[in-house]
């Protein structure tokens, strides 16, 4: 893997700063570009280029083939949510009688905004550089092919274009009463393009060229499904060493053709326009929550994440804007995927995708249950698949208090405290059958069976009513505010005793019957046995030995997959201390070197050592599965208790996995399954590192930061810069030496509180070198608190 920044100059064709077969697309301006080149052993793995209304995936050779489970076989090519533009495109070229398929390029790469594929035929004296870029807002897609002629001789070719329509519906399009008609396809000679059609749907797509089309032919499509292939032809004239594009442009409609149509001319008129504009957006994307560290790959990994991020917003504008969970096959909206994910992309400053989810999810909430229960998954047509799991409804209040916090915009609370209320009230009076407030239902895990009393459900509850009732305060609303904090303070003292396993230093899976724990063991016997997993079984056979010794006709905790959701107490930060470090160095036995296993007793005896590709079952399963989400969880948990040394770690873990398969991204498995990428990693980058590690918090409704850094000890000079708090931006550097701890705080709105707290003690020095600031201390001399406001504070404390 390599990370490339290169100086594009206008008009340009060659690029001194790469070898030649590393050459990007030279554009008509001067910007700065970064790209990770992909590896040769994943060239036959995906690649997704996106952007909000339209993302192509296909494979990293340059080929589409048949791919994905949740609509078998069709998850690859182009999307046009909600329905399906391509199955993929061919192109191949004919020179002195030879034909030559674009199907097999010896490198990809991977950019921010676009993707490239380079193609090296040596044979018949030819370069070729195929490149993808969809514009940011608009249905469409541009390809650009970039001959170079590398013989001594001038040369002329037919360049044939083939792109394999399949105007399908997507997901759950049945529920709806959609059916998928036959494609039909004609070829219009005067605005010489392809407009393709379902007989029986308003659904269009145009295909069409950049220069004459000299010959046009048409077939039966080769893919599964109602498709149909049309091939363009164009004849071409290289002179020895003459470089020279070719465009093609793509758009769709699942409405009209006119607006197919319309989408198709603003490719073709404002093509470098579009370019340009994508090319700042993620410039800005960039320049926010810029992160220095002395760990080069966490840092580009941080980077990148951030564009990510920006990949997995898709719009569909008759139901709303919102993050999808993961490309190939998770591409519509979850509830959950977003309550983890939008906490990340509040610290990297992308507020707009958090607002409009959020506003998708509680409309499409209220809409399919109107109880304040929240959806957990939706296709991009508008049908619900899943009303909700128990956890989703409790961590949807607690992400309305984080974006409040971040963005001091009152109008979220006013928008979302109702659903709040009542999505609480049906917690706790709709589930809660024995009526001893832990809500029972399915949580995070999908194990058949685990529909009891959930660790991972108690704890987002606890913390939802901790959330609900500071919400409660800004609205004046003291007798509900305390009720709801009573609420989180009996379930915080019921978590720490009733879900703990003394015996287990853990907080347990699930409180249950004998009956369902028996049941689940011999379920996770079989599944432990089937992985060959010696040591699960015996542990589990001895538990069930136990059971049926000692019998409960009562509810109990029962720790039996250590399956991630254990480690969520100290996510929350409810685990008391002592609690809290004894699981915490449980958990560690259930990781390899990329991260946390989903469910414990996947975890191999040579986990440890293991490097190598994830080996998944013949048919798509997370069985044995190392996630980005259970180590993120991790990480935080181990900030949360004084750990930032070994929160790293667990970074450190997930950045192995970084660029392995798909460059500039991390699949959802580690290293390499699953997802190619995934919404809810950045989780697992920006509150460890933005709240935890520099410790900033912010309380913009009271035009408030509180600052706590918790460094990693190899962190000793780092930055982050152009921090978005609300409409102010902060930025700062910490230094720390044998002589003591140097903080510098920039701020752009003066009128704004810095609340900085530092590890001082009575015999440490605090000097502020710049800026004014009031000094709190204890009885005993320990420096509690740092209130400060203006533009600029820098302090030393020397040790």
């Amino acid at each position: 893997m390599r990370n490339f920044k290169i100086a594009l100059l206008a008009g340009l064709g060659i690029l001194s700063a790469c070898q030649d077969e590393k050459k990007p697309v030279a554009q008509e301006q001067q910007v700065e570009v970064e790209f990770i080149a992909g590896k040769e052993e994943y060239l036959t793995s995906p690649f997704v280029t996106s952007g909000k209304r339209l993302y192509l995936v296909g494979h990293q050779d340059g080929s589409f083939p048949e791919l994905g489970w949740h609509i078998k076989d069709e998850m690859g090519g182009l999307w046009d949510q909600p329905i399906k533009l391509l199955d993929g495109f061919e192109a191949e070229l004919t020179l002195n009688s030879e034909r030559v398929k674009l199907d097999k390029a010896t490198k990809f790469l991977s950019y921010p905004y676009k993707s490239e594929h380079l193609y090296t035929f040596n044979k018949i004296g030819l370069k070729v550089v195929r490149e993808q870029f969809v514009p940011e807002n608009l249905e469409g897609l541009i390809v650009t092919y970039r001959l170079k002629n590398i013989s001594s001789e001038a040369v002329d070719l037919e360049f044939a274009f083939k792109p394999s329509f399949d105007l399908r519906p997507t997901w759950l399009a049945e529920e709806k009463g959609i059916t998928d008609g036959k494609d039909q396809l004609k070829w219009d000679d005067v605005s010489q393009y392809f407009v393709a059609n379902d007989s029986i749907n308003p659904w269009f797509s145009i295909v069409g060229a950049n220069m004459h089309v000299s010959n046009t032919t048409s077939a039966a499509s080769s893919y599964k499904g109602n498709g149909t292939t049309g091939t363009l032809s164009l004849n071409l004239n290289l002179k020895a060493g003459e470089a020279k594009p070719i465009t093609f442009y793509v758009s769709g409609s699942y409405k009209s053709l006119e607006a197919a149509q319309a989408t198709y001319l603003k490719l073709k008129e404002d093509k470098d326009q579009l370019y340009k504009s994508k090319q700042e957006l993620y410039t800005d994307l960039k320049n926010r929550t810029v992160l220095r560290i002395p760990d080069a790959d966490v840092q580009q990994a941080f980077t990148w994440l951030k564009y990510n991020s920006n990949w997995l917003v898709q719009e569909v504008p008759e139901i709303g804007t919102g993050i999808v969970a993961g490309i190939p096959d998770y591409p519509w909206w979850f509830g959950v995927d977003s309550e983890y994910a939008l906490q990340g992309y509040l610290a990297i400053g992308q507020y707009d995708p958090v607002i409009s989810t959020v506003k998708l999810l509680d409309s499409m909430s209220n809409v399919v249950n109107g109880n304040g229960r929240i959806i957990h998954e939706m296709s991009t047509n508008g049908v619900v698949f899943n009303k909700g799991n128990i956890n989703e409804t409790p961590q949807f209040a607690s992400l309305i208090w984080e974006i409040y916090n971040w963005t001091g915009d009152k109008r979220v609370l006013e928008s979302y405290f109702p659903t709040i209320k009542k999505g609480l009230a049906w917690l706790m009076d709709e589930n809660d059958s024995n009526n001893n407030q832990f809500p029972d239902g399915f949580g995070m895990m999908e194990i058949h069976g685990m529909d009891s009393e959930m660790i991972d459900v108690a704890a987002y509850s606890q913390k939802a009513f901790k959330d609900a009732a500071q919400i409660a305060l800004v609205f004046g609303e003291t007798e509900l505010a305390k009720s709801y904090q009573d609420q989180a303070d009996l379930l915080k003292d019921k978590i720490n005793t009733e879900f703990w396993s003394e015996e287990s230093n853990s907080y347990a899976d699930f409180i249950g019957t004998d009956k369902q724990a028996l049941r689940l063991i011999d379920d996770a016997i079989v599944r432990a046995d089937t992985l060959d997993k010696p040591w699960a079984v015996a542990e589990l056979r001895q538990t069930k030995e136990y059971l049926k010794a000692n019998p409960s006709s009562e509810s109990r905790p029962f720790v039996l997959h250590h399956n991630w959701v254990v480690n969520t107490p100290m996510e929350v930060g409810l685990a008391d201390t002592a609690l809290a470090q004894r699981a915490l160095k449980t958990a560690e036995k259930f990781v390899n070197p990329f991260g946390v296993f989903v469910t414990g007793i996947d975890r191999d005896e040579t986990s440890g050592s293991d490097e190598g590709s994830f080996k998944g079952s013949s048919s798509f399963s997370y069985t044995g599965a190392v996630m980005t989400l259970p180590t993120s969880v991790l990480a935080i948990a181990e900030n949360n208790y004084g750990n930032p040394d070994k929160a790293l770690d667990y970074i450190k873990r997930m950045t192995r996995s970084f660029s392995y398969a798909f460059p500039g991204s991390m699949y959802e498995v580690s290293p390499d399954y699953g997802m190619i990428t995934q919404a809810w990693t950045i989780y697992g980058y920006a509150i460890p590192i933005v709240k935890q590690f520099f410790g900033v918090n912010p309380k913009a409704g009271e035009k408030t930061i509180v600052i706590k850094p918790q460094m990693p000890s190899s962190w000793d000079n780092v930055a982050l810069e152009n921090l978005r708090i609300a409409d102010n931006q902060l930025s700062m550097t910490y230094q720390e030496d044998a002589n003591g701890i140097r903080l510098a705080i920039k701020q752009s709105k003066p009128d704004w509180k810095l609340h900085i707290q530092l590890p001082a003690t009575a015999s440490a020095q605090l000097n502020i070198e710049k800026g004014d600031a009031v000094i709190e201390k204890d009885t005993k001399g320990n420096v509690l608190n740092i209130k400060a406001s203006g533009p600029e504070l820098i302090m030393m404390l020397s040790k």
